[in-house]
């Protein structure tokens, strides 16, 4: 960390003290909420937008999927109440909740979730998960109200839990157009208001099919991505907790204060520097192999995120089924990549574009891995650019080289889908994951997932770097929020003052 980051921080923690002195914390209202969290999403329909931000306001709050993942990593029934699978894997029988309505008083049934399949399914379809998971599903059955069947081209061992993610929520057809500006759903909350740049609120839902179990009547997610801006909204008691805390080196000065809970749990991030394979001179491998030489994981770590994190080598996380150490792959080493530049007939100084969106793991990060990459002759032009600008300008395939955590567990399947923003392309990867898709033996589907993980680094299509830690710090008495995240969620019916 820079001089003068250190310095600013210290002077916003001594300023926030000094605010929060006099008085004691503020104490919201027992029934009331107000959260952190580091990104304003773009709209609030998780099925059309990539945003994990979508998920935390959203996901199990106001929309609900057929499954539900948990603190745990675990699939529970959610929408569906239970489920068969017949043996070959390939197709799912969902028993539904009867009773259930959305919060404009339409039914949830099963055509309700043949309509929100059939829109992800959609040629027109911007849904995250489509090429993974919709395109994959041959048939959708609704025999009655109460009853649907899923049939998959292929065996999916993940399928349940992939039911559970934000891009599988049931919408209503009369209410699906009009999410992303104002969601209705089946969760314990309603949308309330959206202060465009501030904050979103959502309300209890009075018909909720358990409402008396929710204790939270009212939940503000404040936008704020500015690290120094968190820790004094905590300190001053302007919010309750940040589930995602995005200050790292002001832990310590939370874990000491008695006022607050500090929990550090795990997350499906993998942070890497993505690189756009489309581009000369990166679609040659040597030099994206340079660019991985060029990185030292663990100065990004200690010096980015406080050592709040694990080095990874592929674009798995340590917590995915499957995982394997590729760390020592691509090992720091400065001179192996002056000579694969070399190699690959790279003049330096190569100029390039470091694309940084909002959170520190990028903009602080960015300035660490252009020092990095300037000692074997690549000159990084920082570009900080809003989160708007980096989905439509990054998320698009316009850039070089960025910096991003992506936060989907089991997202792999990104590498078989040529048109992703890195631009890659490979057939003999697409056979890959085809092969373990197929694959319904438990040993052999562990071999397929190795050499899945070893394809992606061989090919070194990213710069693969970190996976985070997650540190949730709320006031003393909030109980119920996640300290570690399979999935990007906030989900307050398990949230409750104490």
């Amino acid at each position: 960390m820079t001089m003068h980051r250190r310095e600013a921080l210290a002077s916003s923690l001594a300023a926030a003290a000094a605010l929060a002195a006099p008085r004691a914390l503020a104490q919201s209202k027992k029934d009331t909420v107000t959260l952190a969290m580091v990104l304003e999403p773009p709209g609030l329909d998780p099925t059309t937008a990539p945003a994990a931000a979508i998920g935390e306001i959203v996901h199990y709050n106001v929309l609900e999927g057929l499954t539900k993942i948990n603190v745990d990593g675990k699939v529970t029934p959610l929408l569906a109440e239970s489920w068969s699978m017949d043996p070959d894997g390939k197709s799912y029988t969902f028993r539904l909740r009867r009773g259930v309505k959305y919060q404009d008083g339409e039914p949830f049934d099963s055509s309700a979730v043949k309509f929100s399949f059939e829109r992800a399914k959609a040629p027109n379809s911007t849904n995250k998960a489509k090429k993974a998971v919709f395109d994959n599903i041959s048939s959708i059955a609704a025999p009655d109200a109460h009853t649907v069947i899923l049939t998959l081209n292929n065996a999916d061992g993940n399928f349940l839990f992939r039911m559970g993610e934000n891009t599988a929520v049931i919408l209503h057809p009369k209410s699906a157009d009009s999410t992303a500006t104002r969601p209705v759903g089946t969760g314990p909350y309603r949308f309330e208001d959206w202060k465009k740049g501030t904050s979103v609120t959502l309300v209890k839902w009075d018909g909720f099919r358990d409402a008396k179990a929710i204790r939270i009547k009212r939940i503000t997610f404040r936008f704020i991505n500015d690290p120094a801006a968190a820790v004094a909204a905590l300190l001053a008691g302007d919010v309750d907790g940040m589930p995602r805390f995005n200050a790292p080196e002001a832990v310590k000065r939370f874990q000491a204060d008695k006022r607050f809970t500090v929990e550090i749990g795990s997350t499906a991030g993998k942070g890497i520097m993505a690189i756009n394979n489309k581009r000369k001179p990166f679609d040659d491998v040597r030099v994206r192999r340079a660019l991985a030489h060029a990185i030292d994981r663990k100065a990004f770590i200690d010096g980015v995120l406080d050592g709040l994190a694990k080095p990874i080598g592929s674009h798995f996380a340590p917590t995915d089924a499957g995982y394997i150490d590729l760390t020592g792959m691509y090992p720091y080493d400065p001179e192996k990549s002056k000579a694969l530049l070399k190699e690959a007939g790279a003049a330096t100084p190569l100029n390039v574009t470091l694309t940084l969106p909002p959170p520190q793991y990028a903009r602080k990060g960015g300035e660490v891995v252009a020092a990095m990459l300037a000692k074997v002759g690549v000159i990084a032009k920082l570009e900080n650019v809003e989160w708007a600008q980096w989905l439509g300008g990054a998320f698009k395939g316009n850039f070089d080289l960025t910096i991003i955590n992506h936060v989907e567990p089991l997202d792999y399947m990104q590498y078989a889908n040529p048109s992703y923003y890195w631009g890659y392309d490979s057939k003999a990867f697409r056979d890959l994951a085809s092969r373990h898709a197929a694959a319904t033996d438990p040993k052999e589907r562990a071999r397929l997932f190795a050499d899945i993980q070893r394809m992606i680094a061989t090919d070194c299509v990213n710069v693969f770097i970190f996976n985070p830690s997650q540190v949730c710090v709320a006031k003393k008495g909030l109980k119920g929020l996640w300290a570690s995240s399979p999935i990007f969620a906030n989900d307050i019916s398990a949230v409750s003052w104490q």
